[in-house]
């Protein structure tokens, strides 16, 4: 199935770069959020009536999806790879965390793009936006000193753990 024919995907940063005319990528990722947001205040996943209080069921079964939305909607640009899976270009990348429904995200980029000078900024950008969507997030040091967040649903989320 082509790009252009298949369903909405939030760009993780492990894929391609987000295709189609950037005005229409915008309406799609504005779309998707509200949906998001819609189903957090239909099923009372957003701490009543605030539905940006925590997370909805539905992110707690699709973790990676639920981060990589709230990233891209929030303007944070994602990193990329092209066909053979080299890093083209440089920005968050969201990928399954090592405990169960966590995500990391660490801020990647080509070699020589500057990414590990720009992540510790960067990534604090990314946790005031995910904490201020109610996840829990945690900055950790990995190998070779690289700064990650490890995002998972916040304590006391029926079904968060």
């Amino acid at each position: 199935m082509d790009r252009e024919n298949a369903g909405f995907e939030p760009a993780t940063g492990d894929g391609p770069p987000p295709g189609g005319r950037d005005e229409a990528r915008a309406a799609s990722v504005r779309t998707a959020f509200e949906g998001l947001l819609q189903i957090r205040r239909l099923t009372g996943g957003g701490g009543g009536a605030d539905p940006a209080g925590s997370p909805a069921p539905w992110e707690l079964h699709r973790p990676v999806r639920a981060v990589a939305l709230a990233l891209e909607s929030s303007g944070a640009k994602p990193s990329a790879v092209d066909a053979a899976g080299h890093r083209v270009s440089t920005g968050y990348r969201v990928r399954t965390g090592e405990t169960p429904r966590s995500v990391r995200v660490d801020w990647a980029g080509p070699p020589g793009s500057g990414a590990a000078h720009q992540e510790e900024e960067a990534l604090a950008g990314c946790a005031e936006v995910l904490r201020r969507l109610g996840w829990t997030v945690l900055l950790y040091r990995g190998p070779r000193r690289r700064r990650y967040l490890e995002v998972e649903p916040p304590a006391g989320v029926p079904g968060a753990r």
